[in-house]
């Protein structure tokens, strides 16, 4: 029963506005290579720069550039709907997750709970 309903909520989230919208963004976004391969040297080192705050470390030379990747792609139209798409699934997702971990209890700790 509760795999049939996490199949159900599946679906439903591939039917969502949000998911809807992050695959048109992202699809029109990577119809360029150079602004795909900016978007994924973006999500790298937003990567790094996270982990980097989780451990304790300081890194500037990422921060910097991370700021100014993101600047950069804040000028396109397209990257910048990308990001932006991207924020509003993953928020979505987020917030099914906290529901789902309050709902047993669960302490997301650094997550974010």
């Amino acid at each position: 029963m509760v795999y049939d309903k996490a199949n159900e909520l599946a679906r439903e989230l591939k039917e969502s506005q949000e998911y809807r919208e992050y695959c048109r963004a992202r699809e029109a976004a990577f119809e360029s290579d150079a602004t795909k391969a900016l978007i994924n040297e973006y999500s790298a080192l937003r990567l790094r720069a996270q982990g980097a705050v989780v451990s304790g470390r300081r890194d500037d030379a990422a921060m910097e550039r991370l700021q100014r990747l993101g600047e950069l792609l804040q000028l396109d139209e397209r990257a910048s709907a990308y990001l932006i798409a991207e924020y509003r699934l993953t928020t979505l997702l987020g917030d099914i997750y906290k529901l789902l971990a309050g709902a047993v209890d669960i302490d997301l700790g650094a997550l974010g709970g």
